[in-house]
């Protein structure tokens, strides 16, 4: 781009002509004025596209940091209000710490050139050369894997910082209530400074998963499957809440504080996805991001639609915790192939992301692995999934010369085995890399708050305040009494309760 403008403008004065000459030259001048006015709008066409491209890959990153609002309602509201200040406080500091540690070494990591595991050039605070705007064989520096977007640099990296934070707070979700805000603040830096980035660059950065063919458009692996797996081995090595399960093995329901906010939680998601699918174009492009704008919505309806009805059928009633789970399934599983696949393809994959988003939540409290909101269920399962059905349903009409044809679509097993290879590559890497940064905390720190905090609630024990400092429980029913206070208030033990009805 630079160049290109810059080669524009050094042609446009002409070569002065010998002074001895000047009939010679004048043909010259003639003959080199009509290129001058075509190769100025060249150059200012290229630059409005710089432009519009710029704004539209900024605009969609501010809706995707957006969604962090969606996180935290959702995790809060599905969580218990004795708990809502330390979920917040997480879901607040996830995104200040990913902002540093991305900053630092993760986008280096992640998109310098190097070795086909991990980036080794312009490492540190993206300080290797760059030739950004320029794209294909004209850009020259470091970032290569991103020469694909004509935007600036720093344009780059802030979409894929709000990526990498995305990553972060799906963790918070399966570790709530009962992880220590140190041990979770000293994970995140891990997780968006080396396990995040290193996944990022065999997908994302030119690695060794993309040189064998595997595709992943907008994250259902690189994002969702990432931090779903680190998720749920968080989860398995804290254990479950206090009570969430009996000696005999049953499963105690412990019911969130306020559906309400979760459910204006996956709105906020829901409309934040609009910027994280239609926007992986990094480029102004009309067709592309309209349609990947429809199949986006799509699934998530499909998602939404099938765990209402899975979750009647099994359960007897439609669950709203599985439905808005549902939608979120749908989400994430075409954020692999939303680019790859027709809208009614985008509809299948919606539907059974929501199916199998109950079952799966089913299964993990079956086998005792307390995951408060479902993280685990909707990110890590519904990712892979997505990322295998890109195998199946993809269609290369949708992106001349990228994936091919799925298996459905007689395009045979080649697409659809990468795919698998890159869902246990990554899920392998992940587990043990997360594994060993839990291990390291849990032996230096700690990474469960003691059982007399997670009772009383962490709002208190670690940050100590409260969310609701006039909220107290309600009356035990038929004892006249009122219940423990459970913030600092007026009510006491052995206050007569209000008669219903007054």
């Amino acid at each position: 781009m630079l160049t290109a403008g810059g080669a524009a403008l050094a042609q446009d004065k002409p070569a002065e002509a010998p002074a001895a000459a000047p009939a010679a030259a004048a043909p010259a001048v003639a003959a080199a004025s009509p290129a001058d006015p075509l190769k100025t709008l060249e150059a200012k066409a290229t630059d409005l596209k710089v432009a519009v491209d710029t704004v539209w890959v900024l605009a969609t990153a501010f809706l995707v940091f957006f969604m962090n609002l969606g996180f935290a309602s959702v995790e809060s509201g599905f969580c218990r209000a004795k708990n809502t200040v330390t979920i917040l406080a997480k879901n607040f500091v996830v995104f200040a710490v990913s902002s540093i540690a991305f900053l630092a070494v993760g986008f280096g990591i992640m998109f310098g050139d190097g070795t086909p595991l991990f980036g080794a050039q312009g490492l540190w605070f993206l300080g290797g050369a760059d030739g950004s705007p320029a794209t294909g064989e004209a850009y020259k520096g470091v970032y290569s894997a991103l020469n694909w977007t004509g935007v600036p640099l720093w344009a780059k990296f802030f979409f894929q910082l709000v990526f990498a934070g995305t990553a972060a707070t799906i963790v918070s979700g399966a570790v709530a209530e009962r992880v220590k805000f140190g041990a979770f603040y000293l994970f995140s830096f891990a997780m968006v400074g080396l396990i995040y980035p290193v996944v990022g660059h065999w997908i994302w950065g030119g690695g060794w998963l993309a040189k064998l063919g595997f595709w992943d458009f907008a994250g259902s692996t690189v994002v969702h499957s990432v931090g779903g797996w680190a998720a749920l081995i968080g989860a398995v090595m804290l254990g479950p809440r206090l009570g969430k399960y009996g000696k005999d093995g049953r499963v105690n329901p412990i019911p969130g504080h306020s559906i309400a906010l979760g459910t204006l939680g996956v709105f906020v998601l829901w409309f934040g996805w609009f910027g994280f699918n239609p926007g992986s174009t990094m480029a102004a492009d009309p067709g592309a991001i309209a349609r990947i704008a429809v199949t986006t919505n799509t699934a998530a309806a499909g998602g939404a639609v099938a765990a209402s009805v899975v979750a009647w059928l099994l359960l007897g009633k439609p669950d709203l915790t599985m439905i808005l789970n549902g939608a979120l399934a749908g989400l994430v599983a075409i954020t692999a192939p939303c680019a790859f696949v027709s809208v009614p393809s985008s509809l299948v994959i919606g539907f059974a992301a929501g199916a199998l988003v109950v079952l799966s939540v089913l299964f993990f409290e079956r086998v005792h692995v307390d995951d408060p909101v479902g993280a685990v269920s909707v990110h890590l399962v519904c990712g892979a999934f997505g990322t295998l059905a890109l195998g199946l349903f993809a269609q290369d009409q949708f992106s001349p010369g990228t994936t091919g044809n799925g298996l459905l679509f007689g395009g045979g097993t080649q697409l659809l085995r990468a795919q698998l290879t890159g869902v246990v590559a990554v899920g392998l890497f992940v587990a043990v890399a997360a594994g060993l940064f839990w291990s390291i905390l849990s032996a230096v720190m700690g990474i469960r708050v003691p059982a007399e905090e997670e009772l009383e609630g962490l709002d208190l024990g670690e940050h100590g305040i409260s969310a609701y400092p006039e909220f107290h429980a309600a009356p035990a029913w038929g004892t006249g009494v009122a219940a423990p206070a459970v913030a600092p208030g007026p009510a006491r033990v052995g206050t007569p309760a209000v008669e219903r009805g007054r």
